[in-house]
């Protein structure tokens, strides 16, 4: 199961802060990340990404699939359209494993100009460590799970035919 985390902020400033936690709390195994990421929106309303490319246990699956979410979360804002079998599938998975049109909107009703989310997704969380840990940068936190299976038909489905 991985739980996908999107916390917004007022201030990209606080945003990259509780991203350097995020990192200390994977070296102190108290997360296990498959992706992390600063979204921030500038004024006039375009959106930049500060990722780290040095994710510790991060396979070649999880990565994909991690960049397929942040792709439909962030990047296709209007992918409720007709965009191809392939991609179409993949939303369409993705909207009944907890990534829907609904958690979407949340999100992007975060991102306001000069606003920043941080987005995380972890294989593993340990819940009441994490949460003490991220309390001082506040912050309004979304958060939705990905069942085991779910990653699996979503890997596969990234995959495409082999």
């Amino acid at each position: 199961m991985s739980e996908l985390i999107v916390i917004g902020y007022d201030d990209p400033e606080v945003a990259e802060r509780a991203f350097a936690t995020v990192q200390e709390l994977q070296r102190d195994y108290v997360v296990h990340l498959n992706g992390l990421a600063v979204v921030s929106v500038d004024a006039d309303g375009r959106t930049h990404v500060d990722t780290t490319s040095r994710l510790v246990g991060v396979s070649a699956a999880s990565g994909a699939l991690w960049g397929a979410i942040f792709g439909i979360l962030f990047l296709l804002p209007g992918v409720g359209l007709l965009t191809g079998a392939a991609l179409g599938g993949l939303v369409g998975k993705l909207s009944k494993s907890g990534v829907d049109d609904r958690f979407r909107r949340q999100v992007g009703d975060l991102l306001t100009p000069g606003a920043a989310a941080l987005v995380i997704m972890a294989s593993k969380v340990t819940d009441d460590k994490f949460t003490v840990a991220m309390q001082p940068h506040g912050g309004t936190v979304l958060k939705t799970s990905l069942s085991d299976q779910d990653e699996k038909e979503l890997t596969d489905q990234l995959a495409g035919p082999q």
